[in-house]
């Protein structure tokens, strides 16, 4: 058989698919028309229902990360302004974002900086290197390293640090840092092939970091140190608090206590084992900041874990592949939505782990369960979905997920151990496998 595409194969591949009616329809609907609208299937459609059986309480307007791939922040400051919300009874407050941006680039930045500095002795063109150098300061994130940031920086009220031009549409803020990190990321690579000692190495990154907060401050602003906080809640009650820092604002009127959460992912793929623990090399932001941990399951784990998080008023934290059978519009993740199959006149076998392991899927996006439908025998129907897309789509925001759709596309819930046995909470602290960096299981949300 020939390597080459035949001219007559073409004709013949012409010939096969003119002669279907379907395909004539579907070609002369496609060319015109949006293919998500064309292959919605009616019964599907006429389904879609934003009421839930189970809903937390707290719940406030949507927020919007705009041109940033900011979500998994966007995602942890959702899930603290409930607690924060029903502790002074308030219809609305955000967090800064912005602050949380800062904090989170220049971490980002030392932590390339230190990764660059671990393999100086690679070459430039080693998978390691060239996966470092690819994308240096990228938006996104995953529950640790939001994690990391809060212990180390804490919060501040939007009022405190309002977003940015560059933080809403930060690509060329990105562009400008990146630019400089592979600039430092040389500089180092050299000066350790001149002979240059780890100590030498560190007092040039601690002059190179100075130039990043130089763009962060100019992109974003200058954090504050300390500042007061005033705010009247739905009873028309006036709070203000005085003296506060970043740290404290979090200790004192949030109150979590992170490491008491639990990063649960559901991967199937053929060299991953369930009831394993997992860590990603070269994935994290903050130097000094915990690992990367996630404790693989099944996906009915997952479900259970954030359906009795839910019944008891937590919303949770996670993370899917939004992309897939999705209608922004509606705001509806739904695998039976759109008959694909009908469409093209073809199967799209893949499985979840068949996805995972030919770069079909991975976690893009991060977002908050607030609610689940549950049928009359405890059966979950659909998820409520607290986005950060503004309030232009689904219900006001908020979107609906199917629970297909969480088996096929959802990989990451964090929830709070008290919703997790004591033999998975075991598991947990198990030394975890290290994954390499190119991992899908390293995939950032954004």
């Amino acid at each position: 058989m020939s390597q080459k595409v035949l001219i007559k194969d073409i004709k013949q591949y012409k010939r096969a698919a003119l002669d279907k009616s379907a395909v004539k329809l579907a070609r002369n609907a496609a060319v015109r028309g949006e293919i998500i609208n064309l292959a919605m299937d009616w019964e599907a459609f006429r389904q879609i229902d934003h009421t839930f059986s189970d809903m937390v309480s707290g719940q406030m307007p949507i927020t919007n990360q705009k041109s940033s791939g900011r979500c998994w922040g966007f995602a942890g400051l959702n899930l603290f302004r409930i607690y924060l919300g029903r502790k002074y009874n308030l219809k609305q407050f955000e967090f800064s974002q912005n602050y949380f941006m800062f904090c989170d680039k220049l971490e980002k930045s030392n932590y390339f900086l230190e990764s660059i500095i671990r393999c100086a002795d690679k070459p430039w063109d080693s998978r390691l290197v060239m996966h470092l150098l690819a994308d240096p300061i990228q938006d996104g994130g995953q529950w640790h390293m939001f994690v990391n940031l809060i212990q180390k920086y804490g919060v501040v009220p939007q009022t405190e640090m309002p977003e940015s031009f560059q933080s809403s549409k930060s690509m060329r803020m990105n562009r400008m840092i990146a630019r400089k990190l592979r600039e430092f990321a040389k500089t180092l690579r050299e000066s350790h092939a001149k002979g240059n000692s780890l100590k030498d190495l560190r007092m040039m990154k601690k002059d190179m970091l100075g130039d990043i907060y130089q763009i962060l401050t100019i992109s974003l602003g200058t954090p504050p140190e300390k500042f007061s906080w005033q705010v009247r809640d739905k009873d028309k009650k006036f709070h203000r608090f005085e003296n506060l820092t970043p740290k404290s604002f979090f200790s004192e009127h949030v109150g979590l206590d992170l490491s008491e959460y639990i990063c649960l992912i559901d991967c199937p793929m053929s060299d991953k084992s369930y009831n394993e623990v997992y860590t990603v090399d070269y994935l994290g932001n903050v130097v000094e900041g915990d690992i990367i941990r996630y404790l693989n399951l099944p996906s009915k784990d997952l479900k259970e874990a954030a359906v009795n998080s839910i019944k008891h008023d937590h919303p949770v934290w996670f993370g899917c592949d939004v992309g897939k059978h999705f209608h922004r519009d509606l705001g509806v993740m739904d695998m039976n939505l759109f008959d694909f199959n009908l469409f093209y006149g073809m199967e799209f076998p893949m499985t979840k782990a068949d996805r995972l392991e030919y770069g079909d899927s991975a976690m893009t996006h991060a977002m908050v369960f607030t609610g689940v439908d549950l049928d009359r025998n405890g059966k979950v129907k659909k998820w409520r979905v607290e986005n950060s897309w503004g309030d232009k789509r689904g219900d006001k925001g908020y979107d609906i997920m199917t629970d297909s759709w969480f088996d096929e596309y959802n990989y990451e819930v964090v929830v709070h151990k008290d919703y997790l046995s004591k033999d998975l909470l075991g598991l947990y602290q198990k030394d975890p496998v290290r994954l390499p960096p190119w991992d899908p299981m390293g995939a950032l949300a954004r």
